[in-house]
């Protein structure tokens, strides 16, 4: 998996929801095709976001992103719209376990939300927590993922990390 990642922001507010990153009524959806086309569309400025959103962009979020109710397809989603990974302040804990469990990249950086606008492009190292905003020039250092998230996450999630280690103890 990689580490690093580069690609245009998407910048959210504080208190990003579950309910606001792929709402309540979508649940019955199981494709993930038809699902990415629901993402993020209840958040403020984001209403076109699954029209507009490149592989590889990233999306980066204030405090306590993913907030709500334990949603994978919250995760899902964005992963199906070729988000390379998410960059805030802070993640709600669901959030953050439901991204490193589908071998989702995402980077806890404290400032991350005022130190850059939508369209700046990123250039993120997950292993370092450096995040390098290539259009303003700036630099700010976030908390990398411990050794096991990081394991978890290269292998594609959780249930790939077990399988992997099981194969091993036999």
């Amino acid at each position: 998996m990689m580490t690093k990642f580069k690609g245009k922001a998407w910048v959210a507010g504080d208190d990003i929801d579950t309910d606001q990153i792929y709402h309540g009524q979508y649940l019955p959806l199981t494709d993930p095709k038809e699902m990415k086309k629901h993402a993020m569309e209840f958040v403020p400025g984001f209403e076109k976001f699954s029209q507009e959103v490149r592989p590889g962009d990233i999306i980066v979020a204030g405090k306590n992103f993913g907030t709500g109710s334990s949603r994978e397809h919250a995760v899902v989603c964005l992963k199906e719209n070729g988000v390379s990974c998410v960059v805030a302040d802070s993640f709600a804990r669901i959030f953050y376990r439901n991204a490193i469990n589908l071998g989702f990249p995402l980077l806890e950086c404290p400032g991350i939300s005022t130190s850059v606008k939508t369209g700046d492009i990123l250039e993120i190292d997950t292993l370092s927590g450096e995040v390098k905003n290539l259009s303003s020039g700036k630099s700010i250092t976030g908390h990398p993922l411990s050794g096991l998230e990081l394991e978890i996450t290269e292998k594609g999630g959780l249930l790939n990390y077990l399988r992997e280690e099981n194969i091993r103890k036999t």
